[in-house]
């Protein structure tokens, strides 16, 4: 996976923006993201987290913890891929917060069902 230092340096470039342009962005100077970007200097979390959400990702992903950038984008484009997913989503946005919470027990009783199983078939196996 990759550094923090090489996924700032690529999400900078990506985004065509400078060193100079960024500094001012975050309140910092260039020679401070120059360390960074070289892995000179360690960022606080604060700062991580600002960076983040200039670039539009994840904290995990600009610390190389994670390949996914915005694990919400992901999940959108799974529903918006899938029909039945789809469906449900649908509903859920037309139900009232009582109905969401009954469809909910409802769905978690299935996956639970379903995840007592497969437990079952991987201890026989």
């Amino acid at each position: 996976m990759a550094t923090f230092s090489e996924r700032m340096r690529e999400l900078r470039k990506e985004k065509g923006i400078s060193l100079e342009k960024l500094a001012e962005m975050m309140g910092t100077t260039k020679a401070t993201l120059s360390r960074y970007e070289n892995n000179k200097r360690i960022p606080n979390i604060e700062f991580v987290e600002e960076l983040a959400k200039i670039f539009d990702v994840s904290v995990d992903y600009l610390l190389g913890r994670s390949d996914i950038r915005n694990p919400t984008d992901e999940i959108t484009e799974a529903v918006e891929d899938d029909p039945d997913l789809r469906i449900i989503e649908r509903a859920r946005q037309k139900m009232s917060p009582k109905d969401r919470e009954r469809m909910m027990k409802i769905l978690k009783a299935s996956f639970e069902d379903f995840f007592n199983e497969d437990e079952g078939e991987d201890e026989n196996e």
